[in-house]
């Protein structure tokens, strides 16, 4: 059987430069964060806040912990002060939540624009269209706390590689597009997190800098 750390030595190898691996740990034990830890690992993303906060004070100082899941925004206040990248932003409401939540304890929060390109309506984000629109009319500029890093996606579930591929290749078009108009600082606006366990390569192809991978690493999920 092979060892969490030898999945995650193997999936680093296989990653491109400038392509950063997020361990998706959500409803998996302590003891496999911590084996992946001891192989290296230094990013973790996790999908829901009380789990976070339970298993955060568990590991050690230096782990990265990137919110990877719909995000309420009454949950907010619990996992500022722990997360370095929040990855699921998917409305203003939202955005306006993490800049008071930020402002109040002091932090700048990086965080990911979810853009909602699968043709699964049950998906978050915002419309591409949307986003271009919000971008250019100056939306964004308001933030004081908020430092916007990049882009977040998810693709349709299918077997259909075509369409997924199309779909990664409109996030990585929306994201050049964004960065050539200057809507965003282009030094800390950098970052395309998109890519699962299954369709990470399809991903990395596309322009991904950020792959979520839970179940190539840990398994199947222990509920």
């Amino acid at each position: 059987m092979t060892s969490v750390a030898e999945h995650i030595i193997k999936i680093k190898s296989e990653l491109p430069d400038g392509v950063n691996l997020v361990a998706v740990s959500k409803y998996h034990p302590i003891e496999q964060l911590k084996e992946a830890y001891t192989a290296g690992q230094r990013l973790f993303g996790e999908s829901h806040a009380q789990e976070l906060v339970v298993k955060a004070p568990q590991m050690p100082d230096d782990v990265q912990w990137h919110f990877i899941g719909h995000l309420q925004r009454n949950k907010v206040r619990a996992i500022m002060p722990i997360v370095s990248m929040i990855h699921s932003v998917d409305s203003i409401r939202l955005l306006d939540t993490i800049e008071k939540e930020a402002k109040r304890i002091g932090k700048v929060a990086d965080v990911l624009l979810q853009l909602h390109v699968a043709k699964e309506e049950a998906k978050s984000g915002f419309a591409i269209d949307e986003l271009l629109s919000l971008a250019r009319n100056g939306e964004f500029k308001k933030y004081e706390n908020v430092r916007f890093r990049g882009l977040m996606a998810m693709a349709t579930f299918t077997d259909d590689e075509s369409i997924i591929k199309a779909e990664f290749a409109s996030v990585g078009e929306t994201f050049r597009t964004l960065r050539n108009e200057n809507t965003f600082p282009t030094d800390t606006f950098t970052e395309i997190s998109m890519g699962m366990s299954h369709d990470w390569h399809l991903a990395v192809a596309e322009g991904a800098t950020l792959v979520r991978i839970g179940t190539e690493i840990f398994g199947e999920r222990q509920y």
